[in-house]
């Protein structure tokens, strides 16, 4: 049996496919753009490069929306795997059915926190009114489509290469307490988790921008290790059951969709303004109160449930 043969990953790899070449298409426009844009001057040429400006923003806005949906999509494709995987129990035992799954994982969720970033760099270049980063936008944009055609190929590699006959690990092999970061036990892991926490809050108030991206990226690693082996279980009420991914089933209310999400926000938010600083050489501030809100969510979610179980149990798992 080809994986191929899967329709949810046909409809998959054809969106995506089409999104890139959408992406080349627009690439011919932007070179153009970024050989000879001048905006001082009025010229046939100039104001033919401000029509083709507006058309490739609109098609780089609706791929880049359609590339964030995708990422979600892909997370239910191989969802929908681990039904056919031989000993896949959950998305976790597809993601390590080869050398490729992981890595996809991590540069998928890298684009999409790149193509946030472009948003926010193209809302800032269209209220200039004189489009002054639209030179820096346009090669960041080139940038992102790199990385987006390095990753089609990435994913047919991953797909190809699936076993279907061959039983792969899952979730209970995969993830165990001698993988902690740094040697800590389960109550370090959590300490530490929440000390980091109160500092992205500290340098997100203050708006240290070199500060928060630094702490935020160190929350963002911190936190995976945290849900992965202390907040999981207690969502799983199994002490023995570790797992990123299991949280995301409908069996835990998807639970996990609201736990990761209001993560990858928070983050997001905490790393925009260095990136938006070093890419573009403009301070961008308000967006340390999002930060603050979705890490403080995010937080708050995985804390409820182990006081939950505390004041139902009166004892830690």
């Amino acid at each position: 049996m080809n994986i191929f043969l899967l329709n949810d990953i046909i409809v998959f790899v054809f969106i995506e496919v089409i999104l890139v070449i959408l992406m080349l298409i627009s690439e011919y426009s932007v070179i153009k753009i970024l050989k000879n844009w001048n905006f001082s001057i009025t010229t046939s040429l100039q104001y033919s490069l401000e029509k083709r400006n507006y058309l490739v923003n609109t098609i780089i806005n609706f791929t880049i929306i359609c590339k964030i949906i995708l990422f979600f999509f892909f997370v239910k494709s191989l969802s929908e795997l681990s039904n056919v995987v031989p000993g896949a129990m959950c998305i976790a035992g597809v993601i390590g059915a080869n050398d490729y799954g992981e890595a996809l994982l991590l540069l998928k969720i890298f684009i999409v926190f790149m193509l946030g970033i472009w948003l926010i760099i193209n809302r800032l270049d269209i209220k200039s009114k004189k489009f002054i980063y639209i030179k820096p936008k346009y090669f960041f944009f080139n940038f992102i489509l790199f990385l987006i055609v390095f990753e089609i190929f990435f994913e047919v590699l991953y797909f190809v290469n699936v076993p279907l006959k061959v039983p792969v690990f899952c979730c209970s092999t995969l993830f165990k307490a001698d993988a902690l970061p740094f040697g800590l036990t389960q109550s370090n892991l959590a300490i530490t988790f929440y000390i980091i926490f109160i500092f992205t809050l500290i340098f997100s108030y203050l708006k240290k921008i070199v500060l928060s991206f630094l702490f935020n990226i160190l929350f963002l690693f911190i936190s995976y290790f945290s849900v992965t082996y202390f907040f999981s279980i207690y969502i799983y009420i199994l002490p023995n059951h570790q797992c990123p991914f299991c949280i995301l089933q409908k069996e835990y209310f998807y639970v996990g969709y609201f736990i990761w999400i209001s993560l990858f926000l928070g983050v997001f938010f905490g790393i925009s303004s260095y990136i938006i600083e070093s890419l573009i050489n403009k301070k961008i501030t308000n967006l340390f109160k999002y930060s603050i809100l979705f890490n403080t969510i995010f937080t708050l979610i995985c804390t409820y449930f182990v006081v939950i179980y505390y004041i139902k149990n009166g004892v830690f798992l």
